[in-house]
């Protein structure tokens, strides 16, 4: 098995539980020195211990993407645990009010979709570019869009703009530095068995059922599916990659 991000520092937003938990682990299997962030204490720890279980190498920051002080000090407290950053997954959002259409969607439902959704990737691409420049090396972020960047979804109107907007900055970064050898891609899920979204569908079967049906292979994805495209992002193999937004959707985006 090739070891993709050997010795690699990688700070990872929204990692105590589903996509960014399953990109810990991942990213440490591959030989990264990782760093654990999230809002939730409890999740975050949890996902530490996983990831020190599994032989890996990782601290825990706490951090609300949402204030910029709080992510900047993020990359100041990875700098001064592991000495640098070389790559980021800026994987941390919130699902907001799923049922809100454009005129029934409240101004505190967007602004929350706005600060976390997108804001947030824009204050975690600040520092972590900063910081690239800073050390004059290589740099390679991966931001976390969705399906719902990608086309228009009934309800969940604030979403769907967050979601397009992280598109729309992750091609403009990844123009903006392309020459000084950062790279900047979006990862774009459909439905994935997350603790998300689980929450979006209450913990219905038939809330489940619906969102099989909506995907072409029959089946939910997997947090580690959409990992698994995050790590090859900021791997060496994808270096002539950048400005890309896969979808990684059963074949959604397709239709």
């Amino acid at each position: 098995m090739s070891v993709k991000m050997q010795d690699k520092v990688v700070v990872i937003t929204g990692s105590g539980s589903g996509i960014g938990r399953e990109a810990a682990l991942i990213f440490a299997r591959e030989g990264a020195k990782v760093v654990v962030s999230d809002i939730n204490v409890t999740g975050g720890e949890e996902t530490l211990a996983l990831v020190k279980a599994a032989g890996g190498e990782a601290t825990f920051i706490q951090c609300d993407v949402s204030k910029g002080p709080e992510v900047e000090a993020l990359i100041e407290g990875t700098v001064a645990t592991f000495g640098r950053l070389d790559a980021a997954f800026n994987n941390a959002g919130i699902e907001g009010d799923t049922q809100a259409t454009t005129i029934t969607c409240t101004e505190e439902n967007f602004d929350l979709n706005i600060a976390v959704n997108l804001k947030g990737v824009w204050w975690c691409m600040k520092y972590e570019i900063e910081q690239f420049l800073r050390q004059g090396s290589p740099g390679a972020i991966v931001n976390a869009s969705s399906l719902a960047g990608l086309v228009g979804v009934p309800r969940g109107n604030a979403y769907v703009a967050a979601k397009h907007g992280v598109i729309g900055m992750t091609k403009s970064a990844a123009l903006e530095f392309a020459k000084k050898d950062i790279r900047v891609n979006a990862v774009c899920p459909g439905a994935i068995e997350t603790p998300m979204l689980n929450r979006i569908v209450k913990g219905s079967e038939k809330g489940y059922e619906m969102m099989r049906k909506m995907e072409p292979v029959g089946r939910l994805g997997k947090p580690s599916e959409i990992a698994e495209a995050a790590v090859w992002l900021c791997s060496d193999q994808a270096s002539f990659v950048t400005g890309h937004s896969m979808s990684v959707d059963g074949g959604s985006f397709a239709q």
